[in-house]
């Protein structure tokens, strides 16, 4: 088969399902991941011959987007922060929100030598692989509940040359929590999480791809209890941080204020609230004094 044949049964598939520009974007991702060819090549190569093999993926692709199953999936990678990423099912697929979040912290702790940064709830490790990336000379920690999810953070790590120390740690019963990071003897300059946001009623606002197939355990908490993880972080982040020490969550947009006054009522001071891109509350950051 030819790549023209090939692209436009690809495009055929897919046209009751998708713009014709999101379908170009799959086509071009998919060619690099197959092919080895770049977006820019494709029309360069339109009569080169596909072998059966590699028509089979293509087609497996097909019958996966169909579902709605995220692309970055399909390729089992994405990009974050200009770094690469091993993803699946077991992990949240970073977003360019949470990009800024890490340029927020790389930008306040730009001065700062041989800093200790933990992150919580890491899933693909791109906060910790990216802040560690960025500091050579941190030490950086990460941890997640999901122990399939810190298997591929610790890839990541790996692909990403940098020293990340993961443990599996629940945050939500961290003063029962024993881990041999020795986590009690242990003080951070910087807290940073992106920990689950999403209240069930909002699900109606996600798309299929999300609702589908990311990991519920890494998005989803309960209307009457939308701030439970950042309640527990606050107080964990009030006992190991240092003093002045801070602390950066990406947030529900719909949430800020009152991620505002949990901050300040835990003994936060200079609380920062910052839109993201889109204009939306995303992010807030508070320094621990005391």
């Amino acid at each position: 088969m030819l790549l023209k044949t090939l692209r436009d049964h690809f495009y055929a598939s897919l046209e009751n399902d998708y713009p014709e520009t999101e379908i170009q974007s799959f086509f071009n991702l998919l060619s690099e991941c197959f092919l080895k060819l770049k977006g820019f090549e494709v029309p360069l190569n339109l009569y080169a011959s596909i072998s059966g093999k590699k028509y089979d993926k293509f087609d497996n692709a097909i019958k996966r987007l169909k579902k709605h199953e995220p692309i970055q999936y399909i390729i089992g990678a994405t990009e974050f922060y200009g770094l690469p990423f091993k993803v699946n099912e077991n992990t949240l697929i970073p977003r360019p929100e949470t990009e800024e979040l890490v340029r927020w912290v790389t930008e306040t702790t730009d001065r700062m030598d041989a800093i200790s940064i933990l992150d919580i709830g890491t899933g693909t490790g791109c906060i910790a692989i990216s802040l560690a990336k960025h500091h050579q000379d941190a030490t950086v920690y990460a941890m997640d509940v999901s122990k399939k999810a810190l298997d591929v953070a610790k890839i990541n790590a790996k692909l990403n040359g940098v020293q990340t120390q993961f443990m599996e740690f629940d945050i939500l019963n961290w003063k029962h929590h024993k881990t041999d990071l020795a986590v009690d003897h242990s003080f951070f300059d910087v807290i940073v999480s992106n920990p689950p946001y999403v209240r069930e009623l909002e699900k109606a606002e996600m798309d299929a791809n999300v609702l589908k197939h990311e990991p519920a355990l890494a998005l989803y908490v309960e209307d009457d209890d939308a701030l439970i993880f950042y309640s527990a972080i606050t107080e964990f982040s009030n006992k190991y941080l240092k003093k002045n020490g801070r602390l950066f969550f990406e947030i529900n947009q719909y949430l800020g204020d009152e991620m505002v006054a949990l901050l300040k009522q835990s003994g936060f001071e200079n609380v920062i609230l910052k839109k993201d891109m889109f204009g939306n509350d995303r992010m807030v950051s508070g320094v621990k004094k005391t």
